[in-house]
């Protein structure tokens, strides 16, 4: 059916014959008139008002996946959540990847820890299919991810095979040890994770404005993503560090937010023009 194509009836068209009976009165075809009209202006439609109705209820979900060992990672997490959460419709759920080394080796490296009941829960790859968007944080080791996102990553190969992550955005997060050790490279390297899943990376560009530029103070992140730097792991993050962070996670919400808007749908049975 063509655009137009007789979906509502005019209340214009004449009728076939006029007969005596049928000649016009002012009165009554007026109310006639305005009560057909005030029906036709309160009709609703179930489906359209049901779909309008989840969208509305359902809050689109940013998952903010991370590694942290000394705690940095953490609160980089902590404060993308509270700038996801900032916009209208999108929620931030922490989640943390599964240790790989023994508990031997972290007390040895005086790391703290973490126990069953911390207030973050461990992920499973299964869960990223849920995600509206992604983005995962993680420590540096020479240059890329630490070896325990890397597991993570390596896990994932069923919803590779099934590219069930395909089309979904996502980014990063890092911390590193020295201004040279990886700030930008991290990143770099993670990008062909997403590229085999199929996902698309969202880098944040200078969106941050005037404090990507500031040069009076040391400050982590860069256009590849929020990050900090942790020295020896006893440095805490600054306020800027923390403050890209939660910017962040309020532009990839943003993003998630315009890539979940159809431009158009249709809605069964209503006569979409299809040509």
């Amino acid at each position: 059916m063509g655009k137009g194509g007789g979906c509502v009836p005019s209340k214009n068209r004449p009728p076939a014959v006029v007969s005596g009976d049928d000649l016009r009165n002012p009165e009554r075809d007026d109310l006639v008139s305005d009560q057909n009209q005030t029906q036709t202006t309160q009709t609703t439609n179930p489906i359209v008002d049901g779909v309008a109705e989840l969208e509305q209820q359902r809050k689109l979900r940013v998952f903010i996946v991370f590694y942290s060992m000394y705690g940095h990672v953490e609160l980089m997490a902590k404060r993308i959540k509270k700038g996801v959460d900032s916009t209208d419709g999108v929620e931030g759920v922490l989640y943390r990847v599964p240790e790989t080394l023994s508990s031997e080796v972290l007390e040895q490296m005086k790391v703290p820890k973490k126990d069953d009941h911390h207030e973050v829960p461990v992920i499973m790859p299964e869960r990223l299919v849920e995600a509206d968007g992604l983005l995962f944080g993680f420590p540096t080791r020479y240059g890329s991810m630490a070896a325990q996102m890397k597991a993570f990553f390596d896990s994932t190969g069923q919803l590779w095979r099934e590219q069930k992550l395909a089309g979904v955005p996502a980014g990063f997060f890092v911390s590193t040890g020295t201004q040279g050790g990886g700030q930008e490279t991290t990143a770099w390297t993670a990008i062909t994770q997403l590229a085999h899943h199929g996902m698309l990376y969202v880098p944040i560009g200078y969106t941050f404005g005037a404090g990507m530029f500031q040069m009076d103070s040391l400050r982590g992140g860069s256009p590849y993503g929020a990050g900090v730097f942790s020295g020896d792991g006893t440095r805490a993050p600054t306020e800027t560090e923390l403050a890209l962070a939660e910017h962040h996670g309020k532009y990839m919400a943003g993003i998630v937010k315009k890539l979940a808007q159809p431009s158009c749908f249709h809605v069964p049975g209503h006569g979409l023009d299809e040509s």
